[in-house]
């Protein structure tokens, strides 16, 4: 396996293998809480994403899961630089074809350029969560689809309208509509509308920030069968936003779990579903339906106690010990556990791990 190193200040930072494409360190978002009209004094913050850290590998797609306001969201708008992180590292490994030939250059997103980061808007995109917000009502599905192209000036007028109607090919969707508003479409149709921009420019990363989440039942197995087959036919990586861990089981290949800005244990997702180790792992899998009555009726469904703490001031020592069955005091409510290998590609944050056989 081979390095590449990173430019950062005329310097060199540490090395990154060469099968990841994403390497996540330490990273913080913090929104300032502030008061006063003219004279704003900051008197606290929403520790939205406090030091987090993982690796997302060429081709997999890892999942990201948690309750709602956990901090996912931030965590893939801050990687994409659409939120500046308030610290950290977010290294990105770069490909790009010129006249010397494919060169791969390692950048640091959270410090990149204004040149670095529009280079790079190019190879990472993003697929929201609601179709219904994330496409303007005025523009048609010829301009929505063109706009990173116009954007990045790819192509001539006629050039770009043949680039999406393939792209609406790929998706699905009939290539005569493009002349179509997104109000004509079904909500399956307009994140397929969000999918084919995201896939415009050929990236090699996209973050899906719980794209089905919005839409019915039956839309939502066609549309996470679409993302599947786009990866395997343009060779694409994913990190998978989402709440619904029966999507993520079906769809990731690795997991990461959060809770109050923190990842409290990340696994292969086999591993995880079958044998989690963290009290947070094992109540969040309790919790998802089986469709087998004699299965369910054996499984003992796991009620956190408390209400969830806000990240205003969140717990000291393990965030977690506020409303954990195995936390011991002083220890877990003073000191912070780190998150720690203790089993093959099997990380957890907690002092006292537990191997919890889940009935699947």
């Amino acid at each position: 396996m081979t390095d590449v190193k990173i430019r950062k200040g005329g310097g060199t930072a540490p090395t990154l293998p060469e099968d990841t494409l994403l390497q996540v360190k330490g990273l913080v978002k913090h929104f300032p809480i502030t008061k006063g009209i003219f004279f704003r004094k900051q008197v606290g913050a929403v520790q939205a994403v406090s030091g987090i850290s993982f690796t997302v590998k060429k081709g997999e797609t890892l999942g990201l899961v948690g309750e709602s306001g956990c901090g996912k969201s931030t965590t893939a708008r801050c990687v994409l630089r659409l939120l500046e992180p308030t610290s950290g590292e977010v290294l990105y490994r770069a490909e790009t074809t010129g006249e010397q030939g494919r060169t791969t250059e390692v950048i640091d997103i959270a410090t990149a350029n204004h040149d670095e980061l529009r280079r790079l808007r190019r190879d990472m995109q993003i697929v929201f969560q609601d179709p219904y917000s994330s496409l303007n009502p005025r523009m048609t599905v010829a301009s929505i689809i063109a706009e990173p192209l116009v954007v990045h000036e790819i192509g001539d007028r006629g050039e770009r309208i043949a680039r999406v109607k393939e792209l609406l090919k790929v998706v699905g969707l009939n290539p005569e509509h493009t002349n179509r508003y997104p109000h004509e479409f079904s909500g399956g149709q307009r994140q397929r509308i969000g999918v084919a921009r995201a896939l415009a420019l050929n990236p090699s990363f996209m973050v899906l920030d719980e794209p089905v989440s919005a839409l019915d039942v039956s839309i939502q197995a066609q549309v996470l069968n679409l993302m599947g087959d786009l990866q395997d036919e343009f060779h694409l990586t994913y990190l998978f936003i989402a709440h619904d861990l029966s999507v993520v089981r079906h769809v990731c290949d690795r997991v990461a779990v959060m809770y109050l800005g923190k990842i409290v244990e990340t696994a292969v997702r086999d591993t995880l579903y079958e044998r989690p180790m963290h009290p947070y792992s094992h109540a969040l899998l309790s919790a998802v339906p089986i469709p087998d009555p004699a299965v369910e009726r054996r499984r003992k469904r796991i009620i956190l106690q408390g209400d969830i703490p806000s990240p205003v001031n969140p717990p000291s020592g393990c965030r977690f010990h506020t409303r954990c069955r195995r936390a011991e005091f002083p220890l877990c409510s003073t000191e912070e556990p780190q998150l720690r290998e203790v089993e093959p590609d099997h990380f957890v944050s907690c002092h006292f791990p537990e191997v919890q056989h889940v009935v699947t």
